[in-house]
């Protein structure tokens, strides 16, 4: 008979922890496909903001031919944070594109005919929105890479996700202490 318990016990003990292996499992990838899920949302963000850099840098040059090395400089920008991969790199590139615009915004300051054009207005409230957007989603996909990350790195859970191969998540995060103030793009 104490075999018999013991071997109940074992069996339930066995159930028990494939359980909870199981949750656990099931807990990090929805945490790893939540993250990714969240970095696709600021990329997408970060493709309309190269979109309308293209548009706000032809708008520019139309009145301000002659200010080539600014213009250059936020396309080249615009080009490099296009190409970054991983939010490392691409947090490190799209401060050097925020760092350009705010160039290209004061540059806008002495052109009193750029700062009333339409165009002009309507992509810098577009540029607004967008920042904002990527704002909200850089706080959210660090939300969701912060749990990630202790949930693979605390124990027991780190026993599961070392052995099923869950990986390091990298934090979107600013390198300049400029960018990490709010920019105002509005020029009026």
């Amino acid at each position: 008979m104490p075999t018999m318990t013991a071997a109940l016990a074992g069996v339930a003990a066995v159930l028990v922890l494939s359980g909870y292996t199981v949750w656990l499992y099931n807990r990090l990838v929805r945490l790893r496909n939540l993250a990714r899920s969240s970095w696709a949302d600021i990329d997408v963000l970060l493709k309309k903001r190269h979109d309308l850099v293209e548009n706000l840098v032809e708008t520019v040059k139309g009145y301000a031919a002659y200010e080539k090395a600014t213009l250059l400089g936020v396309t080249e920008a615009r080009a490099r944070a296009v190409q970054a991969e991983g939010p490392a790199e691409k947090g490190k590139e799209e401060t050097v594109l925020g760092e350009r615009l705010r160039s290209l915004f004061a540059l806008a300051e002495s052109y009193p005919d750029l700062k009333a054009s339409e165009s002009f207005i309507e992509l810098q409230k577009s540029l607004t929105e967008i920042e904002n957007g990527i704002e909200y989603a850089r706080r959210y996909y660090n939300a969701v890479v912060r749990d990630y990350k202790t949930a693979t790195e605390v124990f027991p859970s780190n026993l599961v996700s070392a052995r099923l191969g869950f990986g390091k998540e990298e934090f979107f995060q600013l390198d300049s202490p400029a960018e990490r103030e709010r920019t105002d793009v509005r020029l009026s």
